[in-house]
């Protein structure tokens, strides 16, 4: 009922891991496997290990979570000792990219490459990150990135990561599409901010963060719908997934497969399990007989 194929890739459910949870050992993705995830996302990686930003990096509050982590990580190179190879364990896995230079994405790609992942995802919308002008924000620096990584990639297909922080979604989707992207991820987090009144600070060291969680949905929602229209690649909806119900909101917008990653904080590593049997039996109370039915019903 919920097997999903996405590019060339056989999904047991379209609950993907989304980057920056988890995703950063063998152990780790194993266990997201097991718990249910259709696939899991690598948290990203560059060419060189980074810190990440200083604490506090994190802060959620109700239905809203802010990170501005900064994008710390183990780097390529010593990810390459760490997972050897990425084809042999329990779930597909979708390796996570980024750099500061355009030739970057392409140095790191192609050791990712050799990893064998099932797919990349060009992660170019992270909101917090400073190496000058925006990738996700001009539609010429994303063709650039996505045919610098799709040179370096092989046979794998490779996703495109995109930020709701522009003025025409569509565009950027577009010119990814163009340059050779087999994917579109919609979407990284939205810019935002949390003042402590009695520190008369913002909460984060960073003073800007990455809106996640339950108050993401509709941004993301509206950003699935509108790249559907725009491409005839499949999305990975992601942003603010939590209940079987957010899921098949996102499917009708027009996502082939659902990212998961904040929903863990609101409902522990088991949220792709329970997602997907929500999924079902709403399905089954619907007799939806598979995803294909109601993907881009909304679009009618």
């Amino acid at each position: 009922m919920l097997q999903t194929k996405l590019c060339s890739i056989s999904l047991k459910n379209p609950t993907i891991l989304a980057s920056g949870i988890l995703g950063v050992t063998k152990e780790s993705v194993n266990r997201i496997g097991k718990s249910g995830a259709g696939a899991v996302t690598l948290k990203s990686l560059c060419h060189e290990e980074r810190q990440g930003n200083a604490n506090p990096t994190m802060f959620g509050c109700d239905d809203v979570f802010f990170n501005a982590v900064g994008l710390p990580g183990q780097g390529i190179d010593s990810a390459l000792k760490e997972f050897g190879r990425l084809d042999n364990l329990s779930v597909p896995v979708i390796g996570s990219i980024y750099g500061y230079r355009v030739e970057q994405f392409g140095e790191v790609a192609k050791k990712m490459a050799s990893l064998k992942p099932a797919m990349i995802e060009v992660d170019i919308s992270c909101p917090h990150m400073d190496y000058g002008k925006p990738y996700y924000a001009d539609p010429e620096l994303t063709a650039k990135v996505t045919k610098e990584v799709k040179n370096n990639s092989g046979k794998i297909p490779i996703s495109v990561k995109l930020s709701p922080n522009v003025h025409d979604i569509k565009e950027i989707a577009h010119a990814a599409e163009k340059a050779g992207a087999n994917a579109i991820t919609a979407i990284n987090t939205a810019s935002g901010m949390v003042i402590d009144i009695e520190a008369r600070k913002p909460i984060l060291a960073n003073r800007i963060g990455g809106i996640s969680g339950p108050a993401l949905k509709p941004i993301a929602v509206r950003c699935v719908y509108e790249v559907y229209e725009t491409v005839k690649i499949p999305i990975i909806g992601t942003g603010g997934v939590t209940y079987g119900k957010d899921a098949i909101e996102m499917v009708m917008a027009g996502a082939t497969a659902i990212g998961i990653g904040t929903g863990i904080y609101y409902r522990g590593i088991g949220v792709f399990k329970k997602v997907c049997d929500e999924m079902e039996i709403w399905m089954k109370k619907n007799k939806i007989k598979n995803l294909n039915e109601i993907r881009g019903v909304a679009h009618k």
